[in-house]
């Protein structure tokens, strides 16, 4: 049997953190902490849509994110001064916001954008999945803002939205994985889903061996047993 960091059971979440409200201006805002991963997650209430979303009627929902210079063991120069769109940090930006818009219903958003940002301030793997996984809860703040001051009448939330890792690290299959799993791992996986188990997205590279069926099932079976331990913290953070 493998021995993990704390002596983590292989089916076994980090310790989670989830602080709300931990900035003062953004409509929704949370820090959430996977182990020694921390990522700000804040929302922005924005009322104006994009142009090609110009007289339609519905909302939008976009994300960005973003690792600071020092999250990483070396530091990584700024984006504007590399001068260049870093590809990782904008794939990762586009997952954030096709997992989040498919827990919304965008109609009943209205005529305005909800832009998250997720802003890695101390990265030990898995900062794709923790974002999502705080961002949910952000957006959850921020929507009951617009409830409460009436600028909206109806609840969008479907579903609620949580990510976890697995992977496979000498022949074992282990959930909720950190850079060091992460980066030994034979095999590793980002799975995003609702609170009803289906899936919204798969993301998955064998790193070292062809994965069979077999694997990915149990993998799969293992990211349940995380999504939803994550969803039972959200909506205890949430106080629901």
């Amino acid at each position: 049997m493998i021995k993990r960091t704390n002596n983590r059971q292989a089916n076994e979440l980090r310790e989670i953190k989830i602080t709300r409200n931990y900035t003062k201006y953004a409509e929704g805002s949370v820090l959430v902490e996977f182990g020694n991963t921390q990522v700000l997650c804040n929302v922005s209430v924005e009322e104006s849509l994009p142009p090609f979303l110009k007289g339609k009627n519905q909302g939008w929902l976009t994300a960005e994110y973003s690792m600071l210079p020092r999250a990483t063991h070396t530091r990584t120069k700024r984006d504007g001064v590399v001068g260049k769109v870093n590809s990782r940090a904008q794939e990762i930006s586009r997952l954030i916001g096709r997992s989040l818009r498919a827990c919304v219903d965008l109609e009943l958003l209205g005529p305005r954008q909800l832009v998250v940002d997720c802003d890695v301030i101390q990265a030990d793997g898995g900062t794709r999945t923790a974002s999502i996984t705080g961002s949910f809860i952000a957006l959850h703040d921020a929507i009951n803002g617009l409830l409460d001051s009436g600028k909206i009448s109806k609840n969008p939330i479907k579903h609620f939205l949580a990510a976890i890792s697995v992977g496979v690290y000498d022949g074992e299959a282990l959930l909720d994985l950190d850079y060091i799993e992460d980066s030994n791992c034979s095999m590793d996986m980002n799975l995003v889903m609702l609170d009803n188990l289906s899936i919204v997205e798969i993301q998955g590279t064998a790193e070292k061996t062809a994965l069979d069926r077999a694997t990915t099932n149990r993998l799969i079976d293992l990211a349940e047993v995380g999504v939803s331990q994550l969803i039972n913290l959200q909506r205890r953070a949430l106080k629901i």
